[in-house]
């Protein structure tokens, strides 16, 4: 049998913290570790008790009825973000919040780098360390871990 990482394993739930997901844009994943065991978890969707968010072509042409609003209409731009969502990594920081759990120090596996928002989020918690499964387009987040001396990295094994 053939023993993975710790750091391999993080990767992966992770990414099956990602299948939570209620945003149909996006399925991102979060973890907040401490000395190598989970702390939180987070994911994408919008906030508790509110319909999923749904990302639909609403601009009344016949045949984009049904159409997610990335797979041709021409009016929408396939970069718009999703607005109703919460992400992940602010996900994992609420719940970490609301029940006392200490995040200074910890780490943050996340399946998609952080976004602006979510880097101030990551610096105020006091996390060391980002692990990024893969980087969004606009790398503003990463840029402002990196300049508070926060590591950033792809989730390669040690």
């Amino acid at each position: 049998m053939i023993r993975i990482s710790r750091h391999d394993m993080l990767v992966r739930i992770a990414q099956v913290v990602a299948e939570r997901s209620s945003c149909s844009r996006a399925a991102v994943g979060c973890l907040i570790v401490r000395d190598g065991r989970i702390i939180a978890t987070g994911y994408n969707g919008a906030p508790t008790g509110m319909p999923h968010c749904e990302h639909k072509c609403t601009c009344g042409h016949p045949n984009h009825v049904g159409l997610d609003w990335r797979e041709g209409c021409p009016r929408h731009d396939p970069d718009l973000h999703c607005t109703l969502a919460l992400h992940a990594e602010a996900n994992a920081l609420v719940f970490a919040a609301r029940h006392g759990v200490a995040t200074d120090g910890a780490e943050l596996y996340t399946t998609l780098a952080p976004c602006l928002h979510c880097a101030g989020l990551i610096i105020n918690a006091g996390i060391k360390q980002v692990w990024c499964g893969k980087y969004y387009a606009d790398v503003d987040g990463v840029n402002l871990l990196i300049s508070r001396k926060i590591g950033v990295a792809s989730p390669e094994p040690d």
